[in-house]
């Protein structure tokens, strides 16, 4: 009895232990499957946390070569555009110089020239043949300015034609049509682009420099009727004055002097206006000549040269121009 009992002692042991070691087993694979789990969820959240962080570098790529492409385009517009401004400039500038090339295109027959006659007055006569709003042609001799001068209907045709009457940025050195060449009126006021490439009235901008007018006093204007001088006796800057300014100097309107006090009035104006003081003055009866172009000292900056006749070959006095 005391055996059968020790055996069912040894026996509940070994069945005690026996549980005890599957409880630990199923312990052990329960931790193992949870840490499988773990390690499962913590590789996705890694694997998540790598595809999120590609993804943002991919997008990251993309704009960084959306805005580069942006930058080559904005490079390769300025580029076309500045090629196209460096071309639309040499031709404009070659166009010009052609212009002022064309009084020596012009053949005449030389026994036609005489000392009232000259060479230059024939030549006006052959340009207008071919358009006859040319009314004559100026020169500063040994600069850019040699052009023929038109006279319109309005002051805007030939601000955007040239002698051909064709469209042109360059414009044409032109003559107010106010200018009444039957009277013919007191002074030739001379419009012409500052085209800020050396053509048309650029050069007009250098008469600020003292030197330069020493070098070039005189400006030439001849017409079919004469060829004739006039010297400078005034540079100066202005601009274009609103209408409610009072007691200015606006020597764009001066086309004709009803009296001999509007034209000293004219000519004293002018005298201290210039940038500097030129001896050469002018008397109530001179025939006066005015050229003015933009200038980009103040907003609607003008620059203007006025001089006066002082000698001229004349083939007859009553003739002028036809428009």
């Amino acid at each position: 009895m005391q055996e059968n009992d020790k055996f069912c002692d040894i026996h509940n042991g070994n069945n005690i232990l026996y549980n005890k070691v599957e409880n630990e087993k199923n312990n052990i694979t329960i931790f193992d499957d949870n840490q499988i789990r773990d390690e499962k969820n913590i590789s996705n959240l890694i694997d998540n946390k790598q595809t999120k962080t590609k993804k943002n570098i991919s997008n990251s790529a993309k704009i960084k070569y959306v805005i580069i492409f942006f930058i080559y385009i904005i490079l390769l517009l300025s580029i076309i555009i500045s090629v196209i401004y460096i071309i639309n400039s040499f031709s404009l500038k070659k166009e010009a110089e052609e212009e002022s090339n064309l009084i020596n295109t012009i053949e005449v027959d030389e026994n036609k020239v005489t000392k009232v006659e000259t060479e230059r007055m024939l030549q006006v006569q052959s340009l207008k043949t071919e358009n006859p709003d040319i009314v004559g042609w100026l020169e500063i001799k040994g600069t850019n300015v040699s052009y023929p001068v038109l006279q319109g209907s309005d002051n805007e045709f030939y601000m955007t034609h040239n002698y051909k009457k064709e469209k042109s940025k360059n414009g044409s050195i032109f003559l107010s049509k106010d200018y009444d060449w039957n009277l013919p009126s007191t002074n030739l006021l001379i419009y012409g682009h500052n085209m800020q490439n050396g053509t048309m009235f650029e050069e007009l901008l250098k008469y600020a420099d003292y030197n330069f007018y020493v070098q070039h006093p005189i400006i030439n204007f001849t017409t079919v009727d004469e060829d004739a001088e006039y010297e400078i006796i005034s540079v100066f800057k202005s601009r274009v004055y609103y209408k409610s300014e009072q007691n200015v100097f606006r020597y764009y309107y001066f086309i004709n002097a009803e009296t001999e006090d509007e034209y000293n009035e004219f000519v004293s104006n002018a005298k201290n206006a210039s940038l500097y003081n030129i001896d050469a003055n002018a008397t109530y009866g001179d025939q006066l000549i005015t050229l003015s172009t933009c200038s980009y000292h103040v907003k609607d900056g003008r620059f203007a040269v006025v001089g006066r006749k002082i000698s001229s070959d004349i083939v007859d006095t009553q003739k002028r121009p036809e428009n």
